[in-house]
């Protein structure tokens, strides 16, 4: 865990995978999921995003979880697997971006990312309005903040929208030819990863077109 900076002194050693399998025996228990949040623990926390209904996350409740995220992981789970499945999603993007503590702050980014990969059939007026805060977000030099909003720049490229890829891609080189050391490994870091998945969409087209 230390390798990965989590923090382990509030952990039992029980590996993600298990306490996926578990979450899947134990199926949705909403209750139980807010007693396994209070009690602090990494791994309750953990299997907590897991079991939690998201019919049942209100704005308050992800606000109070967010104030206590103290690790990358436990925030990216609460994000990836119950957050984006709410319709605050967007709302707290928009609160939680202009936030200093750095893990609610990246819970903003985790949880942007996490809808562009995941709501299919969202707009893209919510994306494009979203770059701002990316932008705006991008001179954070805290490491935990810097990926997050590198995640999400990269999830909104990679919808199925040419107008939403083009301007992440305008964006990403703005950013990658800026003064601000931050800004400029997000623009670089999106650009990458934008050229690698053209690349392999740009390959799967021309083995399916060859298979006909």
């Amino acid at each position: 865990m230390s390798r990965y900076g989590i923090p382990s002194d509030g952990a039992f050693g029980v590996p993600v995978g298990k306490i996926r399998s578990y979450a899947k025996e134990l199926g949705t228990q909403h209750d139980l999921a807010l007693a396994l949040w209070k009690s602090g623990q990494y791994e309750s926390r953990m299997l907590a995003c897991f079991v939690a209904d998201p019919a049942r996350v209100t704005p308050a409740l992800m606000d109070a979880w967010a104030r206590t995220f103290d690790n990358w992981a436990v925030c990216d789970t609460a994000c990836f697997h119950l957050f984006d499945r709410t319709p605050h999603a967007f709302a707290k993007v928009r609160k939680w971006a202009t936030r200093r503590d750095e893990f609610v702050k990246r819970a903003a980014f985790a949880l942007l990312a996490s809808v562009a990969l995941h709501d299919k059939k969202a707009p893209d007026e919510p994306f494009l309005a979203a770059l701002a805060l990316i932008e705006r977000a991008a001179g954070d030099e805290r490491n935990f903040v810097k990926k997050g909003v590198s995640w999400a720049l990269r999830g909104i490229g990679k919808r199925r929208s040419d107008p939403l890829h083009a301007a992440v891609l305008e964006l990403a080189k703005r950013l990658a030819a800026s003064d601000d050391a931050a800004a400029r490994w997000v623009g670089r870091d999106a650009l990458r990863d934008l050229s690698r998945a053209t690349a392999r969409t740009r390959t799967t087209s021309r083995k399916a077109r060859a298979s006909k």
